[in-house]
């Protein structure tokens, strides 16, 4: 926690607060409670830093546009879905066809 939060160059306890109050950030804790960060948490607190400290934006709104832009990652898996049933579709059609 502590080097985490010297890398964002703040206190400890803003990051524990943010993980209370932002809905999609929850690292992951050992049975005694201390929190091992992953490169994609450490990504989301500089997301998360950057909006709230750099851009102004309330916890509220910060809330808001992440979870607008999990709803943009689902949209794109869909859609490389999707665009993979077509491709398998035509090389289907063109090997019965060749």
């Amino acid at each position: 926690m502590g080097d985490v939060a010297k890398m964002l160059g703040e206190n400890p306890s803003l990051i524990r607060f943010w993980e209370k109050e932002i809905h999609s950030f929850r690292p992951k804790k050992n049975m005694s409670g201390t929190r091992y960060f992953t490169k994609e948490d450490i990504e989301k607190l500089k997301y998360i830093h950057h909006l709230a400290k750099v851009e102004g934006h309330t916890l509220e709104a910060v809330n808001r546009i992440l979870k607008q832009k999990e709803n943009q990652k689902e949209t794109k898996f869909e859609a490389i879905q999707s665009l993979e049933k077509i491709k398998d579709l035509l090389t289907s059609l063109r090997n019965q066809v060749g």
